[in-house]
């Protein structure tokens, strides 16, 4: 057993052991809106659900130099966020707006996406994506390094309304269907994944 202590290691060997350690992991798509009403569209990993009452997921987001990035930016300035499930016929498109682009340029205009109005936030959703969740930030939390420096925006966001495609959820029971739907999930590096073969586990009594 190789055993390591993590305040010995580096903020890079610390990402890559902790981003290839913890997957798969699934990818948000999130778009905002600036001051300027650009579209901001970019996919981040460091992602998931962590509450149904209140309906609440959470999103970090790196810092870069101590900067923000312009997704965080926009959510704190705006309180609003639309987040999309990055499934297996968008995910190019998504990885393309993983482009450092100069600021007040849209990422959409490099992909075949298109903005949809959304219903309650006013930042526009993406057409194509299958599920998709508005988003109002119920808090904005940061994280230090040992030196002091802010590196993490931690997003948190209450879901207020929510848009599934009607191949993907049965609105009777409720039920999303996974295999229809084909999420990707993010390792680490340039490696994705498919959905693999699932299997069930009842839970004990």
């Amino acid at each position: 057993m190789i055993t390591l202590q993590m305040d010995k290691l580096s903020q890079k060997e610390a990402y890559k052991l902790l981003s290839g350690s913890i997957v798969p992991r699934p990818i948000a798509f999130i778009t905002s809106l600036s001051k300027e009403n650009v579209i901001n569209a970019a996919p981040f990993s460091f992602f998931n659900v962590i509450s149904g009452d209140p309906p609440l997921i959470a999103v970090s987001i790196g810092r870069r130099q101590g900067k923000m990035k312009d997704t965080a930016q926009h959510i704190t300035d705006r309180g609003e966020f639309v987040v999309h499930v990055s499934d297996e016929h968008i995910i190019q498109d998504v990885n393309e707006t993983a482009a450092t682009l100069p600021q007040g340029e849209s990422e959409l205009k490099r992909t075949r996406l298109h903005s949809v109005e959304s219903s309650v936030v006013a930042v526009p959703g993406i057409q194509e994506a299958r599920i998709r969740f508005e988003c109002k930030l119920e808090q904005h939390l940061t994280f230090q390094n040992d030196e002091g420096e802010v590196t993490v925006d931690h997003m948190i966001g209450r879901v207020v309304c929510a848009h599934l495609d009607e191949s993907v959820y049965d609105a009777e029971k409720g039920y999303v269907y996974t295999e229809e739907l084909k999420p990707v999930a993010r390792l680490a590096g340039n490696d994705y994944a498919h959905l693999g073969t699932s299997f069930v586990l009842k839970r004990p009594e």
